[in-house]
C-alpha cells in the first residue's frame, strides 16, 4: 500500500510539473528517506520511471495519498500522535520533497513576469496550490454563496478549510516551548520551516520578493483564499501595520506592477484593524467585490483637489472614492482625508477623534486600476466602545453576534462575510428544527438564533424545500446589517449630513 502511494505521489509530482522527469529516481529516494524505508519493490521503481506526468487524474488524489502515508508514518512510529496537528506537519514534510528550492521559484516567475504579469501570478497561484501550501480538498468544504441585498450582491462564506484542533495537540502546543521565530505567521522566515504544534509547517511555502515605494517586501498567498487569487503582501521586516501616507503610496505602486489585482490595507487600530496587527501586510487578488461594483451616489468636490474625481459610495459601510490618472495627486488626497480624520470629533454624529488619550479614527484604504485610471477607496473607521456597545460602536451589535461576532476587517468592508465554521453545523440544525416546530430555546447551541427565527417566521412559511435557501438569503441580510453597524455616517438623511460636514471640513 505504501509502495503505492509512493508512485502515486511521484506521479502527481509529473502531473503537477513539480517534478521534472530526469529527478523521479531523486525524488522516490527522498521519499524512501523520510519514511526511514530502506527500497521499493522493482515494479514499482518501473511504474515510476514509465510515468511520463500526462495522467492529470492522480491530481485531484492528493488527500488521499497523503492520508495513506501519514497513516504509515503514524503505524510506523515516524509520527507521534494520528491528530490533525501532527498530521499536517507531516504531510507538510513529505510535499516539500517535490518542492523546488526557493532561488529557482523565484527566477521563473520574474521570467515570466516579464512576458505578462497575470502569466507570473497565474503561474504562482497553480504553483501554491499544487505544492499543497493552498490544500484545495479543504478550500473546497467552504460554504459559498451569494447574497442580494439593496448594496448589490454580497459574498457569503463559511470558512471550513482551517481544520479544528485535536485536543490533545492544544495541550501540546500549550506545552511546547514558546520561541519568537519566526516572530509571526507574516514573516519572512516561515518560508521552509518546519513547523511546530503551534505554528503551522510551512516548507512548501515560497515567497517572491517585491520592491514596493523603494522597500523590501514579499509577495504570496493565502493559503485559506477566501476569494480568486487572495494574495498577502507583507513588509520583509516585522514591523506593526500603519495607516500613513506611504501606506497609499505602497498600495499604488503594487497596483502599478500588477494592474490586474487590487491590493488593501486593513485599518491599523484595534477593533476595526482586522488580524495581524503586528505585521505590515496589505492583501489584494484578482477579485472583484461588492463594494468596487458599487456605484458613487453623491459626486462631491474637495478644493484644491478639482483635478481629482471624488464622491461617497453607495456602500453601507462610510466610503470616499477617489480616482484620476495621476497617483501621486491621489496619494496626496488620499493623506490630506487621513490627516483630517484621525483628528476629526463631530459629537452630534458621535464621532471622537480620541477619549483619554485614546485614537479612535483611522482608514481602511484599497486601491485599483481602471483601464487608464488609478482608484482608491477610502473606508472611514471609528473604533470606540461604550458600556452598551464594548466590542465598539461601529462593530456588529450584540443582536447580530448570533452570526457575526468578529471584527470588520478589510475582506468583509468589500462585501465578503467569513463567518465562522460553527455556523455549518447550526444552519443544518436550524433547518431540521424549523421544520420539525422544535422550540429553539431548549437547544443550547441553537437558541442564539431564536429571535432571529421569530422574526422570520413572520416573514415566510418555511418548509422542506425552501428552509435552507431562506436561511441563506437571510444571513446576507444579516451581514449587510452587520456592515451598517460598522458604518461610521448611516445611509440616512442625518448620517449623509453628517458624512458631508466631514467632506466639507477638507
Amino acid at each position: 500500500m505504501i509502495q503505492e502511494s509512493i508512485v502515486k505521489l511521484v506521479q502527481y509530482g509529473l502531473a503537477t510539473g513539480l517534478v521534472e522527469k530526469e529527478d523521479k529516481r531523486y525524488t522516490t529516494n527522498k521519499i524512501l528517506e523520510l519514511l526511514q524505508m530502506d527500497a521499493i519493490d522493482e515494479e514499482y521503481v518501473k511504474q515510476i520511471m514509465e510515468s511520463d506526468g500526462a495522467d492529470q487524474s492522480v491530481v485531484g488524489e492528493l488527500e488521499s495519498i497523503l492520508g495513506d502515508i501519514c497513516d504509515y508514518a503514524y503505524e510506523h512510529g515516524l509520527m507521534e500522535e494520528n491528530s490533525v496537528g501532527y498530521r499536517d506537519l507531516f504531510d507538510t514534510k513529505v510535499m516539500s520533497l517535490l518542492v523546488d528550492r526557493p532561488s529557482n521559484v523565484i527566477r521563473r516567475f520574474w521570467e515570466l513576469y516579464k512576458e505578462d504579469p497575470v502569466k507570473a501570478t497565474d503561474a504562482h497561484y497553480k504553483f501554491s496550490q499544487d505544492t499543497d501550501y493552498i490544500r484545495r480538498y479543504r478550500i473546497a468544504k467552504d460554504m459559498k454563496w451569494v447574497a442580494p441585498t439593496e448594496y448589490g450582491d454580497l459574498d457569503i462564506t463559511i470558512n471550513l478549510s482551517k481544520p479544528e484542533k485535536d485536543p490533545k495537540a492544544i495541550a501540546a502546543a500549550k506545552l511546547a516551548k514558546q520561541t519568537s521565530y519566526p516572530k509571526c505567521l507574516l514573516c519572512m522566515e516561515n518560508e521552509g520551516y518546519a513547523g511546530r504544534l503551534n505554528h503551522p509547517a510551512r516548507q512548501n511555502h515560497r515567497i517572491i520578493p517585491v520592491t514596493i515605494n523603494n522597500s523590501e517586501w514579499g509577495f504570496q498567498y493565502s493559503p485559506y483564499v477566501y476569494y480568486n487569487e487572495h494574495c498577502i503582501v507583507f513588509n520583509s521586516q516585522h514591523v506593526p501595520m500603519k495607516i500613513e501616507r506611504a501606506t497609499f503610496a505602497k498600495l499604488f505602486d503594487f497596483v502599478k506592477q500588477f494592474p490586474h489585482y487590487f491590493v488593501g490595507s486593513n485599518a491599523d487600530l484595534p477593533i476595526v484593524g482586522g488580524s495581524i496587527l503586528s505585521h505590515d501586510h496589505f492583501q489584494g487578488g484578482h477579485y472583484e467585490f461588492a463594494m468596487a461594483k458599487a456605484p458613487v451616489e453623491k459626486e462631491v468636490v474637495i478644493p484644491g483637489f478639482e483635478d481629482v474625481k471624488a464622491g461617497i459610495v453607495k456602500w453601507p459601510m462610510s466610503v470616499i472614492r477617489i480616482s484620476g490618472p495621476d497617483t501621486e495627486r491621489l496619494i496626496e488626497l488620499a493623506d490630506k482625508i487621513l490627516l483630517k480624520w484621525r483628528g476629526y470629533t463631530d459629537e452630534a454624529a458621535f464621532i471622537f477623534a480620541e477619549t483619554d488619550g485614546e485614537p479612535h479614527n483611522t482608514i481602511t484604504p484599497i486601491a485599483r486600476k481602471r483601464g487608464d485610471m488609478y482608484e482608491m477607496d477610502l473606508v472611514l473607521r471609528n473604533n470606540i466602545t461604550t458600556e452598551e456597545h464594548p466590542l465598539g460602536v461601529y462593530h456588529p451589535h450584540a443582536e447580530l453576534h448570533h452570526i457575526k461576532k468578529e471584527n470588520i476587517g478589510l475582506i468583509e468592508v468589500m462585501g465578503l462575510a467569513v463567518l465562522p465554521a460553527r455556523l455549518k453545523g447550526e444552519l443544518e440544525g436550524l433547518c431540521k428544527a424549523i421544520v420539525a416546530g422544535e422550540d429553539l430555546r431548549k437547544d443550547e447551541v441553537l437558541e442564539k438564533h431564536a429571535d432571529w427565527v421569530d422574526e422570520l417566521k413572520e416573514k415566510y412559511t418555511f418548509t422542506a424545500e425552501n428552509v435552507e435557501e431562506i436561511l441563506k438569503k437571510e444571513i446576507g441580510i444579516v451581514f449587510m446589517k452587520v456592515l451598517e453597524h460598522a458604518g461610521v455616517y448611516k445611509c440616512t438623511e442625518e448620517g449623509r449630513a453628517a458624512f458631508m460636514r466631514f467632506i466639507k471640513s477638507l
